[in-house]
């Protein structure tokens, strides 16, 4: 199911928005007493939580892959990604294994990122996960998603924002796209990372003493040698127009689009049409790399992937919350 576009009108949703807020007030009810009678393990290795506010995409799994990237690389870190496995069958805890697993067993992000050659956990309990991961030599945690989960301390919680969309209606699922209220969700977070231009005005939420990091995605090479291709696009994410305006940013000829529900179980019968309308086209079938993850080999050879990068304002801001972290003392074993 797409996210309703009522959930993202500045008004309030109208109508639906406020038919639905009692059901909204009762959500966000539900959350307050899962977060305030949680009991959450501590790691000894830092743990980093990207996470958001609100249900849908906001740009966080681009986000995962830069830090555990700049973990590693920079700060030479055994950091490993944790993720809850959304969509997969396996509740682990487990590592990924993209020549054994498949979407239906671990999800789809967690595959993806896999194949990518990151070391990647699923866990339906995180701190199960945390533990089995740290066991086998984990250095650094990189939570994706999982601000609202009370499982683990989360040494830095980020929360992304994305600038164009902000906070939506204002209103908690199901009368918006709020998983908890702002104010009370900013008040955890160790920074906000706004993605794209801050034209929500996320930034004027953020409590002073919070750090406030601008971040972009950005086209990576593959795309942008796709300038002039016809290309026939598909994405099944959070925000798919987000996807379509990509190509066309970078000034690929995009002459049919075809938007899915995020996370939606891809069956052979929902690619070949499209297959058979980029070939009829003279045209590239193109789509993001998590939509791969869920297709079926023999169609995943047939499309090509979008590749994306994260670019920072202010990369130095990052780093330094990044190397605080790596700089702390172990804390000891993990609690019981």
């Amino acid at each position: 199911m797409r996210a309703p576009e009522f959930w993202w009108r500045r008004d309030g949703g109208g109508l639906p928005g406020r038919l639905l807020e009692p059901a909204g007030l009762l959500y966000g009810w539900a959350t307050a007493r899962r977060l305030a009678r949680g009991q959450p393990a501590r790691l000894p290795v830092p743990v980093i939580c990207v996470g958001n506010l609100v249900a849908g995409g906001a740009g966080k799994t681009p986000v995962v892959l830069d830090i555990i990237t700049r973990l590693r690389r920079d700060l030479g870190l055994n950091a490993v990604v944790l993720s809850r496995g959304h969509g997969g069958r396996e509740a682990g805890p487990l590592r990924v294994d993209p020549g054994l697993h498949t979407a239906a067993d671990v999800g789809d992000e967690p595959l993806m990122m896999a194949r990518a050659g990151l070391p990647v956990w699923i866990a339906r309990d995180r701190a199960d996960g945390g533990r089995a991961a740290v066991a086998e030599g984990a250095g650094a945690v990189v939570m994706d998603d999982g601000f609202q989960n009370p499982a683990l301390v989360q040494d830095l919680p980020l929360v992304v924002v994305d600038g164009a969309r902000g906070f939506g209606n204002g209103r908690l699922v199901p009368a918006g796209p709020l998983r908890e209220p702002v104010p009370v969700g900013l008040a955890r977070a160790g920074a906000v990372v706004v993605m794209g231009e801050d034209t929500a005005r996320v930034a004027r939420h953020v409590p002073r003493g919070v750090p406030v990091l601008a971040a972009r995605i950005e086209p990576g090479p593959r795309v942008r040698s796709w300038d002039g291709q016809r290309v026939v696009a598909f994405a099944g994410i959070g925000d798919p127009d987000k996807v379509f305006r990509l190509l066309r940013d970078v000034g690929c000829r995009v002459v049919a689009t075809h938007p899915f529900a995020d996370h939606h179980p891809y069956q052979p019968t929902d690619i070949q049409p499209i297959l058979d309308e980029a070939f009829a086209l003279g045209a590239l079938p193109v789509t993001t790399a998590k939509d791969a993850a869920r297709l079926t080999p023999d169609q995943r050879q047939q499309v090509d992937i979008i590749d994306v990068t994260v670019t920072w304002s202010d990369p130095v801001a990052l780093d330094r919350l990044l190397g605080a972290l790596a700089a702390r003392p172990p804390k000891g074993h993990p609690s019981e």
